[in-house]
């Protein structure tokens, strides 16, 4: 687990640093609940936690029963396929300790795979280019603002911005990132982007036309719910 040989070196540096690793099985048919429990009687249970839900209930429902379970002052959320490399929590860190002021001690820094786009777009084809870019503009159009990459799964939330945002998220699929960020604007929390590393990891994809469609759909939902009051917050929405 690699996120295990980061945390090792930053105790070396850090002697009063502390962590827990919470590692969220989707109701996942592999051996993902079986290979971290391994792990647990490894660095023990206080270490290494794992959460297995009996269904599955997509990303956004297993990040978020993993946040509200944490007990850090500060809580990583990341893929386990290691996509975005853990040394790069030191970058995203930096980031988060950079906004200033943070309200009630709310903060969240996002990495971001904006600077690989151009890469990206060479590489890809005209159709998943222009899927790309339509997502981009319907997350601008009907959510967040000011935030080139939504979909990184690599942020690092203060623990009063975790459970401020985490507690009023409804979506479960794949668009929870972007009504995440909406959430933060709404409660007007600072947001950082900082720039991590990116390996496209070979069997991570999804279906381009099926997946883009889904997460267009609810990005217009998000935007309808909270206009309608269908869902609500608890403090004034963002304003446009």
């Amino acid at each position: 687990m690699q996120i295990l040989h980061v945390i090792s070196l930053l105790q070396k540096h850090q002697s009063s640093f502390t962590y827990e690793v919470i590692v969220v099985d989707d109701g996942s048919k592999d051996k993902t609940t079986e290979v971290a429990l391994r792990y647990t009687k490894r660095y023990g249970a206080d270490k290494v936690r794992v959460l297995t839900l009996v269904k599955n209930r997509g990303k956004g429902g297993a990040v978020r029963m993993g946040t509200l379970s944490s007990r850090g002052k500060v809580i990583l959320m990341a893929d386990a396929d290691g996509a975005t490399k853990f040394s790069d929590i030191e970058k995203v860190e930096a980031g988060l300790n950079d906004l200033s002021p943070k309200p009630e001690n709310m903060a969240i820094a996002c990495g971001s795979r904006a600077h690989l786009e151009k890469d990206s777009v060479a590489q890809r084809s005209v159709f998943r280019t222009f899927l790309m870019y339509g997502f981009h503009f319907l997350v601008w159009f009907f959510c967040v603002r000011g935030i080139k990459d939504t979909q990184c799964g690599f942020k690092l939330f203060t623990r009063e911005a975790a459970r401020k945002t985490f507690s009023s998220l409804h979506v479960e699929r794949w668009a929870f990132d972007v009504e995440l960020l909406y959430i933060a604007q709404c409660f007007k929390i600072p947001i950082a982007e900082v720039a991590v590393n990116w390996t496209e990891i070979e069997g991570s994809k999804l279906v381009p036309f099926w997946s883009w469609l889904q997460m267009g759909r609810d990005l217009v939902f998000i935007r309808l719910r909270y206009i309608t009051g269908a869902w609500k917050l608890q403090s004034p929405h963002k304003i446009d």
